[in-house]
């Protein structure tokens, strides 16, 4: 039976909002554990200059900011993190945010794919506005982005920012003059940024987002670090279209339910994303001048 973590009122506003908080997602243990292999690899980054290691998609594991040296290390992201990290996959497989998550899609549920996107003190990086979905096309809509605060976040290190209720309405394209930017063309953002809501808390705790939500994310002006460990859940019968944009030795793992052989299927309509080559979607959002979430 599945451990009511939000309740009936938080799941109406999930699904009216398109994304819901959850605190204390992790306990002590889990968010020291996958501090330490993160900090782990940070340390492991000071060697590297460019993007390093391999995904099952042969494309670099970890990537780098543009200003990252030995002596100020900068990774900012790390692709599926489960693959090489025992710690993640635990935290993968069991979290009170993934009991949120049986509640609203379930009661079967599959991972999806995962990730870690940081941002260093003083970064000024920003995500430009998108779609998750728009990366991943499925046969329904039901994934859900469980976003993990492995630091304290605030307003002034690069919190993420969600448009309520956008989930609701269109598809927004990610192609523009033929060439897959990974985000909404500026008019469409200058039409629903200032309804934008930053999502903030201690570590340990979790946003839970739509696929369909839109949302970006500003600059880390502060002196503290924000990372984040995305993992992303879909219901089971929720089937992909398109090969994963984070290829995972464990996708499609059912985690809570199991499985059905069944398939589910919604109307919508897109054009399939460009497959990325490089370390991560920095490249293609760059493209538009953005750069990690």
């Amino acid at each position: 039976m599945t451990n009511e973590v939000i309740s009936s009122d938080e799941i109406e506003a999930y699904w009216a909002n398109g994304y819901a908080f959850v605190e204390n997602a992790l306990t002590p243990h889990q968010l020291a554990a996958v501090l330490s292999d993160f900090a782990g690899w940070v340390e492991e980054s000071r060697e590297h200059s460019g993007p390093y290691g391999t995904t099952p998609a042969n494309r670099p594991r970890f990537d780098l900011e543009v200003d990252h040296t030995a002596q100020r290390p900068a990774l900012r992201r790390v692709a599926s993190p489960v693959d090489v990290s025992d710690s993640y996959l635990e935290v993968m497989r069991d979290n009170r945010a993934l009991d949120a998550v049986e509640q609203l899609i379930g009661p079967d549920v599959e991972y999806n794919n995962s990730k870690i996107n940081a941002k260093h003190p003083g970064s000024a990086t920003e995500v430009k506005y998108h779609q998750d979905f728009m990366f991943q096309p499925h046969t329904n809509e039901d994934l859900i982005a469980v976003l993990f605060f492995l630091d304290d976040v605030t307003l002034e290190n690069g919190p993420l920012k969600v448009v309520p209720g956008t989930h609701l309405g269109d598809l927004f394209e990610h192609w523009h003059d033929g060439v897959f930017t990974g985000t909404v063309t500026p008019e469409v953002e200058a039409a629903h940024s200032d309804a934008a809501v930053p999502v903030y808390g201690p570590a340990g705790s979790a946003c839970l987002m739509h696929t369909r939500l839109l949302h970006g994310s500003a600059s880390n002006t502060s002196d503290r670090p924000r990372t984040l460990f995305i993992c992303e859940y879909r219901a089971e019968d929720s089937k992909p279209l398109q090969v994963n944009h984070l290829p995972s030795v464990y996708e499609g793992e059912v985690v809570r339910g199991v499985r059905t052989n069944r398939v589910r299927c919604s109307a919508y309509e897109m054009e399939f994303p460009e497959v990325p080559t490089g370390a991560s979607f920095f490249s293609q959002q760059a493209k538009a001048g953005g750069a990690t979430r």
